[in-house]
């Protein structure tokens, strides 16, 4: 989740913890544009629904059959020839082959009778119209499967990453600062926990929910993540991952056991950095520093919605990260410019951050914003000796941050040897380019 809009940068990360019977065609996306689409908005989906009916045990089957029906429609559409309703097209293809895969599983393991009864049962639901609050449903319930108790707390991250966003295995590493082994390994191990737990993906006690709401709290922080700062190579901002967020936080800010200040603080989060989302990048769809920024296109039913959800958050003695985090979005939504922008309450703010949820990403944070209150040097003086742990030495982010430090500074030769290694580090060249304007007077 973004933490702020820093006065020079956008840090972001975090370690805190179907084939149809009669295809109908019409005016359409050109084919590789539609399938982007339908790939971070039906991915999860077509999961959730497909496991729904088959059970959790047979999760690795379905993500592959999902996996299948976006490669078949890759060969399969066309800019003349694409569906009406992709995610109908993309549903009967996933269940055709997860059809087929049981088929052949069912003759391995000779338990025909067994699998033919689900695969009757799945085959007349695969042919009834699915409603958007079965949908929506479903992928709260799968949401909650994946950040079962029975799997360590990163690997409900990464599986719900994996399960319900579609995110590939590089992308999860990136986000959780890891390496894709560990992350593959983590699957394959949460995946096999999944299935000896013989988890019934319909029936969740309220206990459970409530068990395992920071761990869909984290996934949805992350979804929201990738959508604002993407390290998707062609797509620097993902508005639909954003959108989806909201939406999946929406539904869990609706339930009755799950709704609470925690939640309404997260989903206040979302709607102030989604506010900002038309002015975060130029006509050319270049990232643009907050400074750089054209305010009047801000989102102003968006921080109304934001502010509301706030003040929701507010009742109550609970105050968490996510309290912390939209109130720095707030101040900055509310400055009138960004000369004017109150950095002494966001300097405060990340102080409350930094005791309610520890992180070097926190105090590299406070320390931009102290050097626009008090200037560089006093934000030196908060960063200086301060190591940054493992997982985040090398960062981007921590040599972006320096190297812009020192040059306000006026240390050239630090700055410089930062730029080099932030520049290096960038995950995206939309990130590279935005870090090369910001810090040309580095070089």
């Amino acid at each position: 989740m973004p933490r702020i809009d820093p006065p020079r940068f956008e840090l972001r990360g975090s370690r805190d913890h179907v084939e149809v019977n009669e295809q109908q065609v019409g005016e359409s996306p050109p084919a590789h544009e539609l399938l982007d689409q339908s790939f971070r908005r039906d991915y999860g989906r077509l999961v959730a629904l497909l496991v729904r009916r088959l059970g959790v045990q047979h999760l690795a089957t379905v993500e592959d059959a999902v996996q299948s029906a976006l490669l078949a429609a890759l060969h399969a559409w066309s800019a003349d020839l694409a569906p009406r309703d992709p995610t109908a097209w993309l549903f009967r293809a996933a269940y055709n082959r997860v059809i087929q895969d049981l088929r052949i599983d069912s003759g391995r393991a000779r338990i025909e009778q067994s699998i033919a009864a689900q695969m009757s049962e799945v085959a007349v639901e695969a042919n009834e119209p699915v409603s958007v609050e079965e949908i929506r449903d479903d992928l709260l319930r799968m949401l909650f499967v994946c950040c079962d108790d029975v799997i360590p707390w990163e690997s409900r991250v990464m599986l719900s990453l994996k399960t319900l966003c579609g995110f590939s295995t590089g992308e999860i590493a990136l986000r959780l600062f890891t390496s894709e082994a560990n992350v593959y390994k983590r699957l394959a191990r949460a995946r096999q926990r999944l299935r000896r737990a013989h988890v019934d993906v319909g029936r969740l006690p309220l206990s459970a929910l409530r068990s395992r709401l920071p761990a869909v709290h984290a996934v949805l922080y992350q979804l929201f993540n990738e959508g604002y700062l993407s390290f998707h190579a062609d797509h620097a901002i993902r508005r639909e991952l954003c959108e989806e967020a909201i939406r999946l936080a929406a539904t869990v800010a609706d339930h009755p056991t799950c709704g609470g200040p925690e939640t309404f603080a997260l989903l206040s989060l979302m709607h102030l950095h989604s506010a900002r989302l038309s002015a975060r990048t130029d006509a050319m769809g270049g990232l643009l520093l907050l400074e750089e920024q054209d305010r009047t296109l801000w989102d102003r039913t968006r921080i109304f919605e934001g502010m509301t959800w706030l003040r929701r958050s507010a009742d109550g003695d609970t105050f968490s990260r996510f309290h912390a985090e939209a109130g720095i979005a707030a101040v900055h939504c509310l400055a009138p410019t960004f000369a004017e922008t109150r950095w002494d309450e966001i300097v405060d703010l990340y102080a409350t951050l930094e005791a309610s949820a520890p992180s070097p990403l926190h105090t590299l944070n406070r320390a931009l914003a102290i050097a626009e209150w008090k200037g560089p040097q006093a934000a030196l003086a908060l960063v200086d000796g301060l190591a940054p742990p493992d997982w985040l030495a090398g960062s981007y982010l921590w040599d972006a941050a320096l190297s812009d430090l020192h040059a306000r500074a006026g240390h050239a030769e630090l700055s410089s040897q930062y730029r080099a290694r932030a520049l290096n580090g960038a995950p995206t060249d939309a990130v590279r380019c935005v870090l090369r304007r910001r810090l040309a007077g580095t070089e």
